[in-house]
């Protein structure tokens, strides 16, 4: 059964998994696919799915996200990310909600369940990691702040049931290389806000983001991944100040010997 929504993806050298997320989506009568430009076989393997394809250079993930959508043309639109599954009791809870007719509300949140380190990730802020995907397409468009990016919806919410399942990253290696350019991102954010970094924000914040992670959103019982991401979150908070603190610094004019 084909239900009246879009799905909303955007890509960049995604092959290895977008099969996978495009077949979990077999329930959607379209599928829209923006690519950043993929030096892989990505936009031949969506438009091998039936998907109609965008490629435009990345414009950070609000506007390449809200340009997805604008592409949609049915009543509604279910944004996910090409390493994330609809599992089949989140397709059996979208199926439900749509066979009476029209849903009653604008949009509706879902749960994501990620997938890192050999297991699946319940703890340390990573779980049920809810937020809006679902929605009736004039009723929405994509805000925040990059690359915190969220769908807004104008009217009222519900919750379904069943999970969005994230394949996170491929292993430590991508991680890390995640960590350096989200990272990246928020400094030059914080510095166009004109936030000023400071020494003990340098020595206090990735402390009280591994404390965070790891004890007060229970972290420990992920066992070793859970050590590993508190470790991994503390970092990056380490790094979006310390960027921050070189951004200012090259900005201001560099002293003769």
């Amino acid at each position: 059964m084909k239900l009246p929504l879009t799905a909303c993806i955007i890509t960049k050298n995604e092959e290895a998994g977008l099969a996978d997320c495009l077949n979990s989506l077999d329930f959607c009568s379209e599928l829209v696919v923006v690519d950043s430009c993929s030096t892989d076989n990505t936009v031949p393997l969506a438009q091998a799915h039936g998907a109609k394809v965008l490629v435009q250079p990345f414009l950070g993930h609000i506007k390449q996200k809200q340009l997805a959508l604008d592409q949609a043309t049915q009543p509604w639109v279910l944004c996910i990310d090409a390493d994330e599954r609809v599992s089949q009791e989140l397709k059996t809870s979208i199926l439900q909600l749509f066979a009476p007719g029209e849903p009653r509300l604008a949009g509706y949140e879902l749960s994501r369940l990620s997938f890192h380190l050999g297991r699946w990730i319940r703890h340390g802020g990573w779980y049920p990691d809810r937020g809006i995907r679902l929605a009736r397409r004039n009723a929405c468009c994509w805000g925040g702040y990059d690359p915190h990016d969220k769908l807004l919806v104008d009217g009222p919410t519900g919750r379904l049931e069943g999970d969005l399942l994230h394949y996170v990253f491929r292993d430590l290696s991508h991680n890390v290389d995640k960590n350096n350019f989200y990272s990246s991102i928020m400094a030059r954010d914080l510095a166009a806000a004109g936030k000023n970094p400071s020494l003990l924000k340098l020595l206090v914040k990735p402390w009280g983001k591994f404390i965070e992670c790891y004890l007060l959103k229970r972290g420990f019982l992920d066992g070793l991944p859970g050590l590993i991401i508190a470790v991994g979150a503390a970092y990056s908070m380490f790094l979006k100040f310390a960027k921050l603190w070189e951004i200012q610094r090259l900005q201001k004019k560099t002293p003769q010997p």
